[in-house]
This record gives C-alpha cells, sequence and structure tokens, in this order.
C-alpha cells in the first residue's frame, strides 16, 4: 500500500454525506454512460431522515492520496435483515474506486475491520443502502447507459471485489423489449381471460392523488408477495412512504396499477419512465445552467423513450390465473398511449423463473446484468 494512502472516516452530516457523493464526478469524468444520481435525492437516503436508519446503522469512508479523495465505501448494519435471515451480515455499499488495487483493498480491509467489530461474519453488496433500494454491480452489458435507479460502474470493479475474495452471491438481470402495436394485440386475449378465472378482481391506476391512500395497499402487497424472495426485507409503513415521497414527482399515468377484490389488494405493478434520459443532461444538480437542456422533460414536452418495469408483485393465491399479463397489457396500452418505444423490466432474480418467463413472453432479451458479491468476513 502506498505510504501516502490513507482511509478518512466521515461523519453522516452534511458536509460528509456531501463529500462522500463528491467522489465519484472525478472518477466518471469522460464516461460517456454514467449519469449522475440527483444529488438531493441521495442525500435523502443518506441521511437521518431516511427511516431506514430506524433499525440500521451505517459508516462513511473515503479513501484518500495526496490530498485527493480516489474512492469511497459505506460499511450498513441492518437489524431487521439479520433478524428476519438469521444472519450476522454486514453490507458494503456506495462502492466507488479508481482502477487501483491498494484503493479497493484499503476500502474493503476498512470494512471488514468495522464489520468485525460489530459482531458480524459475512459482507454482502454493494447494497446502496439494501435490497429495497439501489444494489448490485454491473459485469455485463457497459455499452449503454444504466436506467432510472439501475446502478453503473466500470468494467474494472469487479476484478477489485474479486482480488479480495469476494464471490458471486446473486445476479440480478435487466431485460429489455420493444413496445409496438403488434405486442399489445398478442396479448390482449390473454389478458382478457384473466377476468374469468378471477371475475372479482379489477385493476385501476395509482395516480399522485391516490397514492397516499394507496400506500397502504401497496405495502400488503409488496410484502406479501416478495416474502419468500431471496434476501426480501419487509419494508415498514414508513419506508414505503419515503419511498413514495421521492418516486411521486415521477408518476405517469395509468403506469402504476393496484388490482384488487372487494376484501383486499391482491398485485401491483409499478413502472416509471426513464428519466435518467433528462438526469442525465443535468451532471446530478437540478440548480444548474443545465436545467435548459432537460427543461423540456421537466415540463412534459419530451418524454423519455424507455420505461422501466420496477416492480409486479401478486400475492400467492393469485398467481398463475393471468394477473401478470393483465397488468403488463394495460401498462404497455398506456406506454404506447404516452408514446414510449421501449421498456426495461429489473432487476429479475436469477432463480425467478416466473418474472424471467414473463420476460420471455414478451419477447424481451436480457442485456444487462448485476451481481451481489459476498464473502466471509476472517477470509476478505
Amino acid at each position: 500500500m502506498s505510504a501516502e494512502l490513507r482511509v478518512v472516516e466521515l461523519l453522516r452530516d452534511r458536509a460528509g454525506i456531501s463529500r462522500f457523493l463528491s467522489v465519484a464526478d472525478n472518477l466518471y469524468r469522460g464516461d460517456s454512460c454514467w449519469v449522475a444520481p440527483m444529488l438531493s435525492d441521495r442525500k435523502k437516503v443518506l441521511g437521518d431522515a431516511n427511516p431506514f436508519f430506524t433499525h440500521a446503522r451505517m459508516a462513511l469512508w473515503v479513501a484518500v492520496r495526496d490530498g485527493r479523495d480516489v474512492g469511497r465505501i459505506a460499511g450498513i448494519v441492518d437489524d431487521h435483515h439479520n433478524m428476519r435471515h438469521n444472519e450476522r451480515t454486514a453490507f458494503f455499499g456506495f462502492f466507488e474506486s479508481a482502477d487501483d488495487p491498494a484503493v479497493s483493498d484499503l476500502l474493503f480491509a476498512t470494512v471488514r475491520a468495522w464489520a468485525r467489530g460489530a459482531g458480524m461474519i459475512r459482507m454482502l453488496g454493494p447494497m446502496n443502502p439494501s435490497i429495497n433500494e439501489e444494489c448490485g454491480l454491473l459485469v455485463d452489458g457497459f455499452d449503454t447507459p444504466p436506467v432510472l435507479m439501475m446502478t453503473y460502474n466500470p468494467p474494472y470493479y469487479a476484478e477489485l471485489c474479486e482480488r479480495a475474495r469476494l464471490t458471486r452471491c446473486k445476479d440480478l438481470w435487466a431485460y429489455r423489449f420493444s413496445l409496438d402495436d403488434a405486442l399489445l394485440t398478442r396479448f390482449e386475449r390473454v389478458a382478457a381471460r384473466t377476468f374469468k378465472r378471477v371475475p372479482g378482481v379489477r385493476i385501476r391506476a395509482i395516480d399522485r392523488r391516490s397514492l397516499a391512500r394507496d400506500l397502504g395497499k401497496v405495502q400488503d402487497v409488496y410484502n406479501a408477495a416478495w416474502e419468500d424472495n431471496w434476501g426480501h426485507v419487509p419494508m415498514t409503513a414508513a419506508e414505503v412512504d419515503f419511498m413514495a415521497r421521492r418516486l411521486t414527482p415521477l408518476l405517469t399515468a395509468d403506469l402504476v396499477l393496484l388490482a384488487e377484490t372487494r376484501e383486499e389488494p391482491v398485485a401491483f405493478l409499478l413502472a416509471l419512465p426513464d428519466y435518467n434520459e433528462a438526469l442525465g443532461l443535468l451532471h446530478g444538480r437540478l440548480l444548474s445552467p443545465r436545467l435548459l437542456l432537460a427543461l423540456p422533460y421537466l415540463v412534459g414536452i419530451r418524454r423519455p423513450r424507455m420505461v422501466r418495469v420496477i416492480a409486479m408483485g401478486i400475492k400467492p393465491a393469485y398467481r398463475k390465473r393471468g394477473l401478470d399479463a393483465a397488468l403488463f397489457v394495460r401498462s404497455v396500452r398506456a406506454a404506447l398511449r404516452a408514446g414510449f418505444t421501449a421498456a426495461e423490466i429489473s432487476w429479475v432474480l436469477d432463480d425467478n423463473t416466473l418474472m424471467q418467463q414473463i420476460g420471455e413472453m414478451f419477447g424481451a432479451t436480457r442485456y444487462k446484468t448485476y451481481r451481489l458479491y459476498e464473502g466471509m468476513i476472517e477470509s476478505i
């Protein structure tokens, strides 16, 4: 390790978070595929107002060489994750590093020591800061920018993780498909049969006006539908509300759907326009001279070309009855009406055969792979 390379722990206050986030600016300068996240939103995620920190704790570090920050990493312990899965796991997240093993080795060693001191025996990540937010390291599909709320990193990050004796834990896949009238026609008949199989179900849109009163229903479906999924940690009401407040400005008509009977909500679909197409013009800062470049998107004159299907959940008792097709058809119809030309389904676990089949049913191509890495604390 170079003598001038050191690690500095930052307070999770306004100044510390700002310094932590600014590390990425220099590392990605000149990378045409990188989309800087909105700093205002990322600061909310890292700040104490995030209800995640009522059951989790986090430490932030930057690697410094010759007075310049050349890497960063966060260590996270989520008590809800560890209680639910009966583990002693620490997450690493928000990892960025120069193409220099000395930097990444120091960062991973720092998290390892912190996690060991907290009584943890396993490390998993990247989680930014949990599986309910952005997660995964991009390992395939570097030729196009990421869509909204998906990660991006240079190809050499995988080698840095593997050098730290981190190994593949799970792969998360992104599927892409084109939107056209032929696709809609093909599946409208399938969707129509759904309501004969489940005659008591109706599908309606969630919009900005109804979102507040529908949040409890979304939470109910989300926690029930994902209960058996690998790594799932139920979101609290406060966490659902926190996420909803951040996403509300992005909602588009008929792209967020709820299926319900008279007795209960049974399924939902969340899709959002890929506003990364606009955010890429802002370099992470809304109040900047570059705002004029993104203004057509912000006032609705121009729409992104792609929509991202972020989540679809169906309660177990209502699966394999065509509800998935009915939800997708209604969202595809709305997307076509709004002028979108393509969609991404992301992310899909590598062992989630049901969602993989849905992607294939729509003619989708798997075009990006994100990886979660793990390692025992003592062996890293």
